[in-house]
């Protein structure tokens, strides 16, 4: 039984080395993310046209940012275009809560980060004080969403 045990962890382990070490995380310092959204609120949202993996079509008002800078691990800066399947992670508060939200559909307000956490359901939103973040990481999870076209 306890063979059986340890084989089957090493299974789950495996498994769970594939999916989440083939994405490589990168962080954004606070600062170069102020830096970055500064003047980017609601109003300076754009209208995109995004392809899902099986053809799908979704509607909805992207950041304008183009290229994300971050740092890997070892603190080396590093440019990601930005496009739909990339997420961000905010850790933040006092019990160092997660949240993700999909990159291009983040803005900031009045210290305030918004964003979007699914593509399917629209009203599955979120809000978090900036002041409270301590942890920002951005990856590029692989998933099939291709911008369709950029006005």
């Amino acid at each position: 039984m306890e063979k059986k045990r340890l084989r089957i962890k090493k299974v789950i382990g495996c498994i769970s080395l594939f999916l989440f070490g083939s994405c490589t995380t990168y962080l954004i310092p606070i600062d170069s993310f102020k830096e970055q959204f500064a003047g980017i609120d609601s109003t300076s949202l754009r209208q995109v046209k995004v392809r899902g993996p099986y053809g799908e079509i979704y509607n909805y008002l992207a950041n304008p940012i183009e290229i994300i800078h971050c740092v890997d691990k070892n603190g080396s800066p590093h440019e990601l275009e930005n496009k739909p399947s990339i997420e961000i992670r905010f850790t933040y508060g006092q019990n160092n809560k997660k949240t993700i939200f999909y990159f291009d559909r983040v803005y900031l307000s009045d210290n305030t980060i918004f964003g979007a956490k699914s593509r399917f359901i629209s009203n599955l939103k979120g809000s978090i004080p900036l002041n409270q973040v301590t942890k920002i990481e951005v990856q590029d999870g692989k998933k099939k969403f291709s911008y369709d076209n950029v006005k």
